[in-house]
């Protein structure tokens, strides 16, 4: 969420900024100062009167204590008075501030300077390419095909028990999605992030701490009868780890990385390009999060981005890196590269991995904040990143590595999954 006094101060900067999001803002920035105004102007009077009510409380009891118990009654009139009109201007003050945080919520983060204009995917930038396009055999096969052929993952199984979108990993399938999770989870610790396991559902103030809610509640699961949202991804409970918390300066960088299934509705999502493990309601995610002091948290992203490239090459397929446009960014991001792996069966990039910095987007949100050195709190500044989403990973590897004898495992993750070859 903006701060308040950055938008008051920043009107005009902040809808130009938005407009680079295809957002208008003017209207809503306009009733954000209204209702911030009426706020402030409720909350003045409300002081006076408290303040007034104070002094007649003090000069009623110097009434009793001189035993002009009359004049004090008169006073003590006042004072109920003054009580009915302090109680309206704090249910007054009050609905205000709750209007006020509803109106900024639908507000989405500034874009980066060095965001680029665009509407659409197409419009995102190609920052950085790397890796060799394999030339596969004659009557290679897309992901959906392999998994058939060789019985490691039964889509029809996990539609039988949930629906579409919830695969059965069965025999090699599953020892290579487990591979996956240990290998992504030992990179990230040895780079330095904490590993935690979090809970896989969450409460609404979670869901508003990191930005899910409002924005996305209708891709998220709800569990109505306790109230709660099926994780969409491990940023939710890792970063709201440190909801209502104030950290010290020297606490800084805050690093943690977590296992977790995530789950999304992904409503009206349809096509060929969504099929097999392209685009799924439940799927595995190792996450990485980063709580940093404002001052690093660019040179932080640099890090993540590098981090995320070494172990694609680690697991040598091509990917490329885009800074996404304007109108491709998450509510939330203040910058985002996207990484994407080419799928030569399927002759198409597929998204693999998102790393963004929000900035104080998410620490307004949460009340973030750390003590600096002249001991002021401050928003830090958190960042994210998949490192890896499992799914377009799996299917780049099924399809890019695919011979007539097999599919063959990558270098780096047989110690993790006990064999060469599925055959």
């Amino acid at each position: 969420m903006l701060q308040i006094t950055f938008i008051r101060e920043n009107q005009e900067k902040v809808i130009k900024a938005l407009a680079k999001r295809n957002f208008d803002a003017k209207s809503v920035v306009e009733e954000v100062v209204l209702l911030d105004e009426k706020r402030r102007a409720t909350q003045v009077e409300l002081d006076t009167v408290l303040s007034e009510s104070n002094k007649l409380s003090k000069d009623i009891g110097e009434l009793m204590k001189a035993g002009e118990k009359a004049k004090a009654a008169i006073l003590k009139e006042k004072t109920v008075a003054l009580k009915e009109k302090s109680k309206d201007l704090s249910d007054k003050a009050e609905a205000l501030a709750f209007a006020l945080t509803q109106k900024m919520y639908t507000l989405p983060n500034l874009p980066a300077d060095i965001v680029p204009e665009g509407k659409t995917a197409e419009d995102n930038l190609n920052v950085y390419q790397q890796g060799e396009i394999p030339t596969l055999h004659e009557g290679a096969l897309p992901h959906w095909e392999l998994v058939k052929k060789y019985d490691i993952i039964d889509f029809e199984l996990g539609t039988k028990i949930t629906g579409a979108g919830f695969p059965v990993y069965k025999g090699k399938g599953a020892r290579l999605q487990r591979a996956l999770i240990n290998y992504f989870l030992d990179k990230n610790t040895a780079a330095g992030y904490n590993e935690v396991q979090v809970p896989h559902l969450v409460n609404e103030a979670s869901g508003y701490g990191t930005g899910q809610l409002p924005d996305k509640e209708g891709q998220m699961y709800h569990v109505t009868v306790d109230d709660l949202y099926l994780i969409p991804t491990a940023e939710v409970p890792v970063t709201n780890l440190y909801r209502d918390v104030i950290l010290n300066e020297n606490d800084l960088p805050v690093l943690h990385t977590a296992y977790t299934p995530c789950f999304r509705r992904e409503a009206g999502s349809y096509g060929a390009h969504v099929r097999g493990l392209n685009r799924l309601h439940q799927f595995d995610k190792v996450e990485i999060v980063r709580i940093e002091h404002p001052d690093n948290s660019y040179k932080a992203l640099d890090g993540m981005v590098e981090h995320v490239q070494h172990i694609l090459q680690e697991l040598k397929l091509p990917y490329r890196i885009l800074r996404l446009c304007g109108g491709d960014m998450g509510f939330t991001s203040a910058l985002t590269y996207d990484f994407e792996v080419f799928s030569t069966a399927q002759d198409r990039w597929l998204e693999i991995s998102s790393v963004s910095n929000f900035e104080t987007f998410q620490a307004n949100r949460l009340k973030l904040r750390f003590k600096d050195k002249e001991g002021k709190n401050q928003l830090a500044h958190t960042l994210n990143g998949s490192s890896l989403a499992l799914p377009r990973v799996l299917a780049g590897i099924l399809e890019n590595y695919q011979t007539p004898e097999g599919i063959v495992i990558p270098e780096v993750l047989r110690p993790y999954c006990g064999f060469d070859i599925i055959d």
